[in-house]
């Protein structure tokens, strides 16, 4: 059995719209091993979100998959029918959905939500279903776990919620864990607390997760790998310590100085920030996606963008070495 728990590559999702194909998704290439932390980041609606939905097999009926290859495991994803998808779910493949306060049922107990899970994938009794739930809510920081069981989801704040979620995505002990921005909607030490709670848990399970992000600081803290991705395209990928020291591609640069960094940005300082907009993806896409917004840009950018850097640390753009002065010229 190999290292590689998921395997991505070339992964494409088109979506048909009236003005023509949305071409949201562009040759997604990643590896995921056992016990690693892949952070996905870049801002909304660059289809960080798709990605991770593309692995699940939750897409919608209209949106086209296509890839060399999705493997987890041993299980080809594309090849899986829905009876396998449907085992996979939950057991193997869990995640923490985008908005996890709207995510579990208001008409049903959180007991029922957290035993169904094992009660459909596992041969246990509803006894030792319930006793599970209950080892989960006590993991997760939750107190008087016994009786938050017969608790509807309304009756618990959002912090209580979200842990629920994460109890609900940890039911089966998956391989497995996607959490698409987990701390959405909380305040700032409710943010730290579910994080480090996801990082002890993964160790703990030896677990590979797929974290979803736009907070660079996040990945800083709990990241193996950094995937960053700008309209449908992944620009920049790997160690998540080498990416953050140095930074190879434009647009992530441009992220980091939309940060305060820690004993570099002075108190009251403006933060930096990339200026206009993210271009259409319908029709035809050609060339460095991000080239309408870089201060770097030149002619060959319209072109095919080379992948360079090494096997590890790669990045696409015409600069060779990314070392870019700070003047340049929009194409």
């Amino acid at each position: 059995m190999t290292d590689t728990l998921l395997s991505v590559k070339n992964l494409t999702l088109n979506i048909p719209t009236g003005s023509g194909t949305l071409k949201a998704v562009r040759g997604i290439d990643f590896d995921l091993k056992r016990g690693e932390t892949l952070s996905i980041v870049g801002e909304s609606g660059s289809g960080k979100s798709l990605t991770s939905l593309a692995v699940m097999g939750l897409l919608g009926k209209s949106i086209k998959r296509q890839a060399d290859e999705m493997r987890f495991d041993d299980i080809d994803l594309q090849k899986a029918n829905r009876r396998v998808m449907r085992d996979l779910r939950g057991n193997r493949i869990a995640m923490i959905f985008q908005e996890p306060m709207t995510s579990l049922n208001p008409a049903y107990t959180i007991g029922d939500q957290l035993t169904e899970t094992l009660l459909l994938h596992r041969k246990v009794s509803k006894a030792a279903a319930r006793a599970r739930a209950v080892e989960l809510l006590e993991k997760v920081g939750i107190t008087a776990a016994e009786s938050r069981l017969s608790q509807y989801p309304h009756q618990l704040s959002g912090g209580l919620r979200q842990r629920v979620m994460i109890a609900l995505a940890l039911m089966c002990e998956p391989d497995l864990l996607i959490a698409d921005e987990p701390t959405t909607a909380l305040d700032v030490t409710i943010q730290a607390q579910i994080l480090r709670l996801l990082v002890d848990l993964t160790r703990e399970m030896n677990m590979a997760m797929i974290l979803i992000t736009h907070d660079l600081g996040v990945v800083a803290r709990v990241a193996d790998k950094v995937a960053v991705m700008y309209a449908g395209e992944l620009v920049e990928t790997g160690p998540a310590s080498e990416v953050f020291a140095a930074p190879s591609h434009p647009y992530t640069r441009g992220l980091l100085r939309c940060i305060p960094q820690p004993g570099k940005t002075e108190r009251g300082a403006p933060l930096g920030t990339i200026p206009g907009i993210v271009p259409s993806l319908i029709g035809d896409v050609s060339g460095c996606v991000f080239r309408t917004r870089c201060a770097h840009a030149r002619p060959e950018c319209r072109e095919a963008i080379p992948l360079r850097g090494d096997a590890s640390h790669e990045f696409k753009c015409v600069h060779p070495d990314g070392a870019l002065s700070e003047e340049g010229e929009v194409a």
